[in-house]
């Protein structure tokens, strides 16, 4: 009993000498009577799992403007008010344009002998109007030339528009967990000459057919779904099918298939199936079988308000409450799986952050309000409306009043895996404040900062907190054990409640919610990047 009693000691020594050490490189001095309260009610009473519940069992998926997404959105502001939060509201943004999502899908291949297709329609695409059996055609569309080789040729055909997908063998585990060796790595700036967000990569030509470029959601590849569902509704295709940009073994990666927006072309109904299942019909084809195939597809078109929405709600702070602390992700999800670990988890883990804080009643005095975006999946639509109206606008960057009292943005929104790190966006005085507040918590898993010499956001683009850095604001976001988000359930049938661990998203909870309460609490607010400079469209 000694020696436990002096091991006990020494580690609350050593805790509190790390505190210290924090404290002496620039940090905070940490409130851990408070850490204490928020850890009891975040592993004691976790609601987390119970929201996460909602988000994808009850509501998802939540394609954005979609009436699940509006149901959603509705529960979480009743859910909010529960808790004590104030000001919680709907702000719309836009238009957006429609909403859409699945009411029914069955594909079946019906000779040479039956099988039934696993597989989901792509967004903003068609139903099938009923029952249609036809023959599978194989017309693989890879540039705009393609076109007229099958011109003619498809009409009352169920389409196959892509090549085969070479499928390889999985010799590593789907699922990962980062090393505490991995995390150290990924904090290291390998070549200070390549700061900042940039493209790279071997992607596919401009100008080329993939499953991925018409799943993109950027500019080019609208302009791309444009010209291919405007082709293949003038020729008459009962069925468009694709096998998804990424996935095997029943897991299909797929978005898009048409546009929200009303004034772009509405090609015909278009699925994902499995790859195994599409190479299929591509080698009963290329063996000069024409199999026939059954679809039964219904959706729904969201026509009646095409404006977007964010989900806002508020505690509202003491001495200094025209400060603002934020934290939050997206509330929108594809159409494949519920939504669950893309975005349902953020969402979750940010309202479960809020109702912490929010039970506890512990005094703050800045105000911390939780944002829910909308729109994140078709290009940050929501978060970039509602900084460039509140903060400024970036052709302009003229300030509004409220740019200087927004002290920070956590943002959550990698999936279902642990909190492992945070960025400090090249900025070494906001680094010394978070590993202050990371010291304490570190048994938690959380054990670095990243990005000291990271450049600036030179562009919006792949998750929220960007919308804030783009515009010269904390925009932070969580480095996270990928667990099987990229190989398994980003943008996926398989985006699914029990992919997600409910010891991890417990802890990111407790985790913003110790953020957030540090950000609200502390004498000044928190170091800035600097403000960029205004860039003309």
């Amino acid at each position: 009993m000694k020696m436990l009693r002096a091991a006990v000691v020494a580690m609350g020594c050593a805790a509190v000498l790390l505190v210290s050490g924090a404290q002496e490189q620039g940090g905070d001095k940490v409130d851990l009577k408070a850490l204490n309260e928020l850890k009891r009610e975040a592993f004691q009473h976790s609601q987390v799992m119970e929201n996460l519940y909602y988000l994808s069992e009850v509501y998802g998926p939540r394609v954005n403007n979609s009436r699940n997404h509006r149901a959603a959105a509705e529960w979480a502001m009743a859910q909010m008010k529960a808790w004590g939060l104030q000001n919680v509201h709907l702000e719309k943004w836009g238009p957006f344009g429609y909403g859409w999502q699945i009411k029914k899908y069955y594909g079946a291949l019906e000779t040479p002998a039956y099988a039934s297709l696993i597989g989901f329609p792509l967004a903003w695409t068609p139903g099938t109007n009923g029952v249609v059996t036809a023959d599978a055609v194989l017309a693989p569309l890879h540039t705009e030339a393609d076109f007229e080789k099958y011109r003619g040729k498809l009409k009352g055909k169920i389409v196959l528009i892509f090549d085969p997908r070479e499928l390889a063998m999985h010799t590593e585990t789907d699922a990962h967990r980062l090393t505490d060796a991995e995390v150290e790595a990924r904090t290291m700036t390998p070549d200070p000459s390549r700061n900042g967000f940039g493209g790279g990569g071997n992607g596919p030509r401009p100008g080329e057919f993939t499953p991925a470029t018409l799943s993109t959601a950027a500019a080019s590849g609208r302009v791309l779904r444009n010209k291919v569902n405007a082709f293949l509704k003038e020729e008459g295709v009962l069925v468009a099918l694709t096998p998804g940009y990424n996935g095997d073994g029943g897991t299909i990666f797929a978005s898009y298939g048409g546009s929200q927006d009303p004034k772009d072309p509405v090609g015909p109904p278009m699925a994902a199936i499995t790859p195994e299942q599409y190479n299929r019909i591509c080698r009963l084809l290329q063996h000069g079988t024409t199999p026939k195939l059954t679809f039964d597809i219904e959706t729904e078109y969201q026509k009646d308000d095409v404006m977007g929405f964010n989900v806002i709600g508020e505690i509202p702070g003491t001495s200094k409450a025209d400060e603002v602390v934020m934290v939050g992700g997206h509330f929108d999800s594809w159409q494949g799986g519920t939504g669950a670990t893309d975005n349902g988890t953020g969402s979750a883990v940010a309202m479960e952050a809020m109702r912490i804080l929010a039970t506890l009643h512990k005094p703050m005095a800045r105000t911390v309000r939780v944002a829910l975006w909308g729109g994140e999946e078709e290009g940050l639509y929501g978060s970039l409306a509602y900084v460039q109206q509140h903060f400024a606008p970036r052709d302009t960057m003229k300030k509004t009043a409220e740019y200087d009292k927004l002290d920070v943005y956590f943002n959550d929104d990698s999936g279902s895996g642990k909190f492992r790190a945070v960025s400090a966006l090249g900025n070494a005085e906001l680094a010394a404040v978070f590993n202050s507040w990371i010291v304490p918590v570190k048994d938690l898993g959380i054990s670095a900062v990243t990005g000291l010499t990271a450049g600036p956001t030179v562009t919006p683009g792949g998750t929220d907190s960007t919308s804030f850095s783009w515009i010269g604001l904390d925009g932070i976001g969580f480095m996270q054990d990928p667990l099987e988000y990229g190989s398994r359930t980003h943008h996926s049938n398989m985006d699914l409640y029990d992919r997600v661990q409910k010891g991890d998203v417990e802890q990111g909870a407790l985790l913003e919610a110790w953020f957030a309460y540090n950000a609200a609490t502390r004498a000044e607010m928190l170091p800035r990047i600097d403000t960029p400079e205004a860039v003309k469209k």
